[in-house]
């Protein structure tokens, strides 16, 4: 993977609390790994935002409230038991 440096400013008691727990030689590993999921989790809620509301309420009656999605819930874990049961006869 190409790299390429890029000078980055950090407040002081940032940087003296990753020289604690992360030592002078692994910060840019960490740094890196960091970052990568902050942008994960960032993709995400993106991904999130952007789903709103394409399930219409009227054509998923099931999960109007905690109480049918915990029945629909329910119902799916019983139905992929009673599969696993019959596929490996277990009881």
């Amino acid at each position: 993977m190409e790299k390429k440096q890029m000078p980055i400013r950090f407040p002081v008691d940032l940087l003296n609390e990753l020289d604690k727990y992360v030592g002078s030689g692994h910060k840019s590993k960490f740094i890196i790994e960091a970052t990568r999921k902050e942008l994960v989790k960032r993709k995400q809620l993106g991904a999130i935002k952007k789903a709103k509301g394409i399930l219409k309420e009227e054509d998923y009656p099931e999960f109007s409230t905690s109480d049918d999605v915990a029945d629909w819930v329910r119902k799916l874990r019983e139905e992929s038991d009673a599969k696993r049961r019959e596929l490996f006869d277990v009881n």
